[in-house]
C-alpha cells in the first residue's frame, strides 16, 4: 500500500492547506470532497447549529466523504466559517459581491472557526475546531479598491474575502489567533492527533 499511495488523504482543493500539510513533512494526497458545502451549511442551521460546531461538522462530514470511498485510508477534513456580530458569512461568487463583503467587515472584528477532522471508512476518529478574532481597519474605498485589484480573483477562494498571505493583509488592524488556523488549518492540533492515532504516517 505505501509503495503505491500515501496512506493520508486531505479532502481539500486548498492551496494553502495543501501547502500547511507538504510544509509539515506529510505525504499525502488531495481527493476534494463531493459534498454540497452550502447545503451542509444550511443543514446545520436547520439542526440549531453555532458557527463553531458547524465548522465541525463541515470537517467531520468532508473527511467522512472522502474516507468512505477510500476504505483503509486516513482522511483529514477541513472547513472554516467566518462569523461577524452574529452573522454566519460564506463565499461569495464574483467580485461585486467580494465588495460588499469587505466593506461590511470594514471597522468591524470578525471570528474563523476552523475545523478539522481524522476519519476512516467507518467513522471520525477525531475533531476539533480552533478560533481566530480579526479586526479590520476602517479602511477607504479607495484601499479597497487598490486591494482588490492586486489580488484579484483569489478573493474568491476565501470565506472572508481575502488572503492573509496576500495583499489582503493591509486591511487588517489587528490579529489574534494561530496562524494555522486564520488559513484555514489548525495545524498543531492536526499533528497532535496523528501522533495519537496515526503515529507511522509522521
Amino acid at each position: 500500500m505505501w509503495k503505491s499511495f500515501p496512506m493520508l488523504i486531505l479532502a481539500s482543493r486548498s492551496a494553502a492547506r495543501n501547502a500547511l500539510l507538504a510544509g509539515a513533512g506529510l505525504k499525502f494526497e488531495s481527493r476534494p470532497a463531493r459534498i454540497d458545502e452550502r447545503q451542509q451549511s444550511a443543514n446545520a442551521a436547520a439542526a440549531g447549529l453555532d458557527a463553531v460546531a458547524t465548522a465541525k461538522a463541515l470537517a467531520e462530514a468532508k473527511a467522512e466523504a472522502v474516507a468512505a470511498e477510500n476504505p483503509g485510508r486516513i482522511v483529514i477534513g477541513a472547513d472554516q466559517t467566518l462569523e461577524c456580530e452574529g452573522r454566519l458569512l460564506h463565499k461569495v461568487a464574483d467580485m461585486a459581491a467580494a465588495r460588499e463583503q469587505l466593506r461590511g467587515l470594514r471597522g468591524r472584528t470578525h471570528y474563523l472557526h476552523s475545523g478539522v477532522a481524522l476519519a476512516r471508512e467507518d467513522g471520525v476518529m477525531w475533531s476539533a475546531v480552533e478560533t481566530a478574532a480579526l479586526r479590520m481597519r476602517d479602511f477607504s474605498n479607495s484601499e479597497l479598491e487598490t486591494t482588490l485589484a492586486l489580488e484579484g480573483d483569489a478573493v474568491l477562494t476565501s470565506v472572508g474575502c481575502y488572503r492573509l498571505e496576500g495583499p489582503s493583509i493591509r486591511l487588517f488592524e489587528r490579529i489574534e489567533g494561530d496562524y494555522f488556523t486564520i488559513l484555514g488549518l489548525p495545524l498543531l492540533p492536526l499533528l497532535s492527533a496523528l501522533r495519537q492515532y496515526a503515529p507511522k504516517l509522521l
